[in-house]
């Protein structure tokens, strides 16, 4: 690993801390950049995403989308988990304790877009991140290519009516028209630069010219993630510190859904005798949130400064120590697992 993937909390930790700092010093200079918006899409977030997720994109191979029928069953497990169960659960989640547990302290507005901000993090499972966790887990490369490729693929055409479903269904008008512009900007276009790129460098499939493209751009893709983070707390920096109720009740929530949604997961992949290589991937997929588009997606419908947004923000902080946390369970539990190859 290098020194960015083995001190990961740390610039994260870092960057949160710079956020909050130089959002409370310099409140003017966020306030210009979160009003540089065309469509309702902030262009300084937009732009330090598609510089993060871009290389990511490139890594995932669409041709090994043909492997799958070898090993179905760690692709069918992430699948259920991502699309039938986990956003559901996030939403039933938000729903109690915003609309009962902690329906004294929440004005109703805020806690619908509480709410709102923790479904569009369940509706986004992981791409960009999970080659991280897959790595620290040593889980099967080429198998989590797979997983990412046709969660991608999935994420194009699900994303929108399932997000939009959910928030219908919580009494918050969807402006269809924002959302569907936002998987866009952040799935589709990023997916084909990412593809065209790919056939441009490895025509030759010798992985040669692409790992060295890789190798390039990998120091620009961490800047991407660390000025995201950096932005996306600036903006929020003020809620933070006059709010920080709001920050461990909105945790608690994700808390939960998250080691919970793992647990399930992992039992699953134990039951149906998954080897560890692709068990631990597979969960760590379901488990985790591809935030950048949720936060994306947040700003643009409810604005920079709303409790959806700030709500996935949280799920910002919370993700990266909680994420690290379910590593080391999956690495301290590998005998746990067959080592037959899945069926």
């Amino acid at each position: 690993m290098g020194l960015f993937e083995r001190y990961l909390s740390v610039w994260v930790g870092l960057c949160i801390l710079a956020g909050v700092l130089l959002g409370n010093i310099a409140p003017g200079l966020f306030q210009y950049f979160a009003s540089l918006e065309i469509a309702h899409v902030n262009i300084p977030v937009a732009m330090f995403i598609w510089v993060m997720i871009y290389p990511m994109m490139v890594q995932v191979d669409f041709s090994s989308i043909r492997n799958v029928g070898e090993k179905p069953k760690g692709l069918l497990l992430t699948l259920l988990i991502n699309w039938l169960i986990k956003p559901f659960t996030m939403a039933a989640l938000g729903w109690l304790f915003f609309r009962v547990v902690f329906a004294d302290l929440v004005d109703p507005q805020t806690a619908n877009e509480y709410i709102a901000g923790m479904i569009l993090l369940g509706v986004a499972p992981c791409t960009a991140m999970v080659f991280v966790w897959s790595h620290l887990t040593k889980g099967d490369a080429n198998y989590t290519l797979v997983q990412v490729s046709v969660n991608d693929l999935i994420m194009i055409f699900a994303f929108a009516p399932i997000a939009a479903f959910l928030l219908g269904v919580n009494d918050i008008t969807v402006p269809w028209n924002t959302l569907v512009l936002s998987v866009v900007l952040y799935v589709v276009i990023p997916l084909l630069a990412g593809i065209m790129t790919r056939k441009v460098l490895d025509s030759a499939q010798d992985h040669s010219r692409l790992n060295r493209f890789l190798t390039a751009l990998k120091p620009i893709s961490i800047l991407g993630l660390l000025a995201t983070v950096v932005l996306l707390f600036g903006f929020q920096a003020e809620t933070i510190l006059a709010k920080p109720l709001a920050i461990v009740l909105i945790a608690i929530p994700l808390l939960i859904q998250t080691y919970g949604i793992f647990a399930l997961a992992y039992g699953a992949a134990k039951a149906l005798k998954l080897p560890h290589n692709i068990a631990a991937p597979a969960c760590m997929i379901g488990t985790s949130n591809f935030f950048e588009l949720a936060v994306a997606v947040a700003i643009s419908l409810f604005g920079l400064q709303s409790g959806a947004a700030l709500a996935t923000v949280v799920g910002v902080l919370v993700e990266v120590p909680v994420m690290l946390t379910l590593v080391a369970i999956a690495n301290r539990t590998r005998h746990w697992f067959d080592k037959e190859p899945a069926r």
